[in-house]
């Protein structure tokens, strides 16, 4: 028995030229699998990591577990499948037995019968078939045989276990207000130790954290294009490599002059993946281009099928694009949706834009999700609401691509205008308003430069009436002047009494309602929204009518008129419930919320706003949500500290839905004496703190403090909270260990996350927080 290592035998750790970064959980998860599985195969995309991650857990695994040793084949540069078992044959130092093919795999089973060996196949995708059968040989013939494959495919043969290989994980947007947590991202430390390598010293800071950040949420997190990215910082900033990205395929060059010529160069690397593809695969791979985001199956379906590639062959061309890691396949909400990494994609949709036929399949996608709003439109008044809310949000980059090509081809805009006020409430419900405005002011633009014609009364002339009625709504809720407001209504009423477009005035109306709930003339907005709410009954619109109802029962719960309020928010809950609809109940749960305020019942009030946000929180109605949590704000005076903290949340979420208002206008009078009022019962500096903490927070956090006020300590999991009381008893990590019986790394570990979640620099820091939330429980 040979316990040597042999030629081609792997040579450990100290082969390797560059830290694997970020893959710990990765390689010990492997490790598992091989333990239990005589097969497993790494399967990804190119340049994902897959070879770096197998080398590693070869080279960390027991050479008790493989006395006869671990042997790597790389098979990159071999392209005749005949040549496949010399190949590996020779890695275990035997002579080629001298014809190609079935002596090499006789020699193979022979070598390997009896032996307990790891075999690394690395790179098996443009020899699928042979390295599949050569496997299969192996396995059945050498019982203590154990091989890791990587390939852009799985090899499809009996036993074989799969693991994904995904790109490194990216910061999200918060990540970049926290160096420490920044750093802590594995796609930034992988740019970070690649880019120091080229240029000492380098480090990410918080002048260019945002840069790198996005850089490599750009590159999808994709380890090979972010070390090809990082190469660059010794003649660009972090900034200047982002803002050069929109050509990623010229930009990142240059790899390892000793890789294989197709690990050279970004473009090179995605051109093998491409090579491998049958005419099919590269069709529907071009043609998927166009999806952002994801897409379904029915999508896919309806935008690249054509006879070329028939609905009968998408299946399976689907099928053998995810094999081959091209696309990815996820389950979202029960059902399949497919996605493809940026880098990716944009290749793809180069090879589409050569092939002549972009707009024709980008036409046929804009129709797709035109036909889907539509559909959402006629629907959302109904128990499919919260569905097809959740999926326009997950479609929302492909209403993005939809407008863009609106706005791009001649002719265009008003189809845009349609897509873009439909369903009617999306931007609002989203808390999208500032790019809601954004699409709405470029399409009306287009379509002034576009129109001709002048009909004010045509259907064409009420979509585009339409979007000004919205775009002008979404300007009241983002807090534009009065006079600019009464402006573009006045002239949207003259628009629509010449054109007769009666839906259209009686939303002129309903906004006009707004306007005087702002201005707290409750008694005049009850009257405009009964009369619009008349007028939507006279059209059929039951879904418009119930929201001027349920906006007059909240006029009148605030202003005082709690008998017509009451009427009104049962009006509104029983036709909803009948219709199982979900957004217009929230908002009756708001106006109840607000009734039990001013019977001064803060218990109910806040139960009533809890309801109400679980009814408008899946739609992230956070406009609506803001007004909920403004009621339990108020009904907490009694505990400031908490007060305080939800105060910095409204501070959050007002800033969230990109309005200038800091409160809903009729509210604010109350929010400012209620914020001096606790003010005035805290210290500044506690008071601040906790305002802080609830203007930093994510929205889950933020939610878990609205819903819960028993929450042991703000944003700290259960041990990180006795962790923090231990650091308030001027314990030591090695006296922290000792008391929680575990290892002292983890205690140092817990420190540095709740110092990074709190925004501390120091222990003393914690220390004196952690004292002041013992003096005062956590629910005050």
């Amino acid at each position: 028995m040979e316990t040597g290592a042999a030629k081609g035998a792997f040579t450990g750790p100290g082969s390797e030229l560059t830290p694997l970064i970020g893959r710990r959980a990765e390689t010990a998860r492997i490790a598992r699998l091989l333990s239990g599985a005589r097969l497993v195969t790494l399967s990804g995309v190119g340049g994902v990591g897959k070879t770096r991650l197998a080398l590693r857990v070869a080279a960390d695994v027991p050479r008790s577990a493989f006395p006869d040793g671990v042997y790597v084949a790389e098979l990159a540069d071999l392209r005749d499948p005949q040549l496949l078992a010399p190949s590996v044959l020779g890695i275990l130092d035997v002579a080629n037995p001298g014809r190609p093919g079935a002596d090499a795999v006789a020699a193979l089973t022979a070598r390997l019968g009896e032996r307990r060996a790891l075999l690394v196949l690395d790179n098996c995708e443009h020899l699928i078939d042979a390295c599949a059968r050569l496997t299969d040989a192996l396995l059945r013939a050498a019982p203590g045989l154990r091989v890791l494959a990587t390939s852009r495919q799985p090899l499809g043969i009996a036993g074989e276990r799969v693991f994904p290989v995904e790109p490194l994980p990216v910061p999200d947007a918060d990540t970049v207000h926290n160096l420490r947590a920044l750093n802590a991202s594995p796609a930034v430390a992988l740019f970070a130790d690649r880019a120091a390598a080229v240029l000492p010293g380098f480090a990410v800071t918080a002048s260019d954290a945002a840069a790198v950040a996005e850089l490599v949420r750009r590159l999808d997190g994709l380890p090979f294009a972010i070390e090809l990215a990082a190469a660059r910082i010794r003649s660009l900033a972090p900034q200047e490599i982002l803002e050069r990205l929109t050509d990623r395929f010229t930009l990142l060059t240059g790899g390892s002059r000793v890789a294989a010529g197709r690990q050279r160069t970004l473009r090179a690397l995605i051109d093998w993946s491409h090579e491998l593809c049958t005419h099919r695969e590269r069709l529907l791979w071009a043609r998927a281009s166009v999806f952002r985001g994801g897409f379904d199956l029915r999508s896919l379906e309806e935008v690249c099928t054509d006879a070329e590639l028939p609905p009968a062959a998408l299946l399976d061309t689907l099928d053998a694009l995810v094999a081959r890691s091209i696309i990815n396949c996820r389950r979202e909400h029960g059902r399949s949706r497919y996605h493809m990494l940026e880098t990716i994609r944009e290749y793809g949709h180069e090879r589409l834009a050569a092939s002549g036929s972009l707009d024709v399949i980008r036409a046929r996608h804009r129709d797709r999700y035109a036909e889907l709003t539509a559909r959402a439109q006629r629907e959302w008044f109904g128990p499919r609401q919260v569905d097809w809310f959740t999926r326009l949000r997950l479609d929302h980059p492909n209403l993005r691509a939809a407008l863009e090509f609106c706005l791009e081809q001649p002719g265009q805009a008003r189809a845009g205008l349609a897509l873009a006020v439909s369903p009617r409430h999306y931007w609002i419900t989203a808390g999208l308003l500032s790019e809601g405005r954004r699409w709405l002011s470029r399409l009306l633009a287009a379509d002034r430069a576009q129109d001709d014609a002048g009909d004010a009364a045509g259907p064409d002339a009420a979509v585009r009436l339409e979007a000004q009625v919205t775009d002008t709504y979404l300007g009241i809720l983002q807090g534009d002047s009065d006079t600019e407001v009464r402006r573009a209504l006045a002239a949207c009423e003259a628009a629509a009494r010449r054109g007769g477009h009666r839906r259209q005035s009686a939303w002129v109306w309903h906004h006009h309602g707004i306007l005087a709930v702002w201005e707290e003339d409750f008694a005049g907005a009850a009257e405009l929204f009964t009369r619009a709410g008349t007028e939507f009954r006279a059209q059929g619109c039951l879904d418009a009518a119930l929201e001027c109802r349920v906006k007059f029962a909240i006029a009148h719960a605030y202003g005082g008129e709690v008998t017509a309020a009451e009427e009104a928010c049962g009006e509104v809950e029983a036709a909803a419930r009948a219709h199982d609809e979900s957004w217009l109940r929230g908002m009756a749960l708001l106006a109840r919320a607000l009734l039990a305020w001013r019977a001064h019942a803060p218990a109910d009030a806040v139960a009533h706003a809890r309801a109400a946000i679980a009814r408008l929180r899946p739609f992230q109605d956070w406009w609506d949500v803001a007004m909920c949590v403004e009621v339990i704000a108020w009904s907490t005076q009694d505990a400031p500290r908490r007060a305080a903290r939800l105060l910095g949340v409204l501070h959050m979420m007002w800033e969230s839905v990109g309005g200038r208002l800091g409160s809903a206008p009729f509210m604010r009078a109350r929010h400012l004496r209620f914020e001096a009022a606790v003010r005035q019962a805290l210290p500044a500096a506690a008071f601040e703190r906790e305002f802080r903490r609830g203007a930093r927070a994510g929205v889950d956090e933020a939610m878990a403090w609205v819903l819960d006020d028993a929450a042991e300590v703000p944003g700290l999991t259960r041990r990180e909270s006795q962790v923090a009381e231990l650091v308030a008893e001027g314990l030591t990590n090695k006296d922290i260990a000792a008391r929680l019986t575990i290892a002292q790394r983890t205690a140092e570990n817990h420190v540095e996350r709740i110092l990074a979640k709190l925004g501390f620099t120091s222990r003393t820091q914690l220390a004196v927080w952690a004292h002041e939330q013992r003096a005062e429980p956590a629910g005050s």
